[in-house]
């Protein structure tokens, strides 16, 4: 149980960690502070994604291969690779539609950031217990 909440425990700082990473007052904020690592090197941009290896570390360490574990590896993986797409949209292209434009421009809430720290640590919880 200890080795459990230990787990959870590590993936939560993590999730924290990119929330803090991440925060501003508009989504093209937040990829204009993803575009800052992203331009120096995509590795650098993926080395910023903590809780993705905190999670694949768990999966390892445990040998838990469940359904709530594929999901999380999903759901960090269609992250990522989303937000490199707006990425190459928004900065390198310069090609984005009126309507992606305007959701990039809204302001977001403060606990929007949050809502990976209430995700994540809870199913890895789920999925180890």
């Amino acid at each position: 149980m200890e080795n459990i909440l230990l787990l959870t425990f590590m993936v939560l700082m993590a999730e924290l960690f990119e929330a803090t990473m991440q925060r501003s007052s508009t989504l093209l904020g937040v990829l204009a502070k993803l575009y800052l690592y992203y331009h120096k090197s995509v590795f650098f941009f993926f080395l910023i994604q903590p809780s993705f290896y905190v999670i694949l570390f768990v999966i390892i360490l445990t040998d838990t291969l469940n359904l709530t574990m594929v999901l999380l590896l999903a759901l960090k993986i269609f992250d990522m690779f989303y937000k490199i797409e707006l990425i190459n949209q928004v900065f390198v292209k310069r090609q984005i539609s009126i309507q992606i434009a305007e959701v990039l421009a809204r302001k977001i809430p403060s606990w929007f950031f949050l809502i990976g720290v209430g995700t994540y640590p809870p199913l890895v919880f789920y999925a180890l217990g």
